[in-house]
């Protein structure tokens, strides 16, 4: 696995790919769920934000989704949703779908397997804890993994979610930078952010306008397939 820069919280992972493939679909939105300007579905994208929860970024994020008829995926660290069970209950009371992405982001191919083991088992158990419900899904920080972290994700029953395209949010992206990459996802794939950025919290709405004029809704991200769907 290759990593980006370090940014001043954590470095991410660039480049990495999962291959797309095609499947189209077309649904009528559900109200609390659709943009004023979209009517139809053609296809759906997942839209991540990781490193969450937290009492200063997290409410600015959700009234940003929620007024732009955006759901998307949280990929929570464990160590937050333990502090602050409030956000997490509001993640999933705004109709977020809540993913484990570790208890406190260490790079997990350097640990052992008990390591990795107590990383993933709290996480599920902190936002089980705090209302999110039990994830099934599972990113590693920094996109980092290999056949070890993959034994213990499937002892937790948890499918692994990279991403197709990454906004660079972590690396000081611009909002326009932010809104292209949104720009480039097609249907079923997924696109890495951070609930932290103040540029992503300022693209969201003309990320909803743009994958509305391609037809494209934002939807769950499929524990079988890894990829985008419609959301149940």
């Amino acid at each position: 696995m290759r990593t980006g820069p370090r940014h001043p919280k954590r470095a991410m992972v660039t480049g990495l790919t999962v291959a797309a493939m095609a499947v189209a679909s077309t649904v009528t939105l559900t109200a609390e769920a659709t943009p004023s300007y979209a009517a139809a579905c053609n296809g759906y994208v997942g839209l991540t934000f990781d490193d969450g929860p937290s009492t200063s970024n997290t409410p600015k994020l959700l009234s940003a989704l929620g007024q732009n008829g955006l759901r998307a995926t949280m990929f929570n660290e464990g160590q937050y949703a333990a502090a602050y069970p409030a956000q997490v209950r509001a993640q999933a009371q705004a109709g977020m779908w809540i993913g484990n992405h570790s208890y406190t982001h260490p790079h997990l191919t350097q640990q052992s397997r008990s390591r990795i083991d107590s990383e993933i088992s709290r996480t599920q158990q902190a936002i089980a804890n705090a209302g999110g419900g039990t994830p099934k899904l599972f990113r590693p920080p920094y996109g980092e993994t290999n056949s070890t972290v993959q034994s213990v994700e499937a002892k937790y029953g948890l499918t692994q979610i990279i991403w197709n395209v990454d906004s660079q949010d972590w690396n000081g992206a611009s909002t326009d930078a932010i809104v292209q990459a949104n720009a480039r996802l097609t249907n079923g794939q997924v696109i890495l952010m951070h609930e932290w950025a103040a540029n992503t919290l300022a693209a969201i709405p003309r990320i909803a306008q743009g994958l509305a004029g391609r037809g494209l809704c934002a939807g769950m991200i499929s524990p079988q397939t890894g990829r985008a769907v419609a959301p149940n």
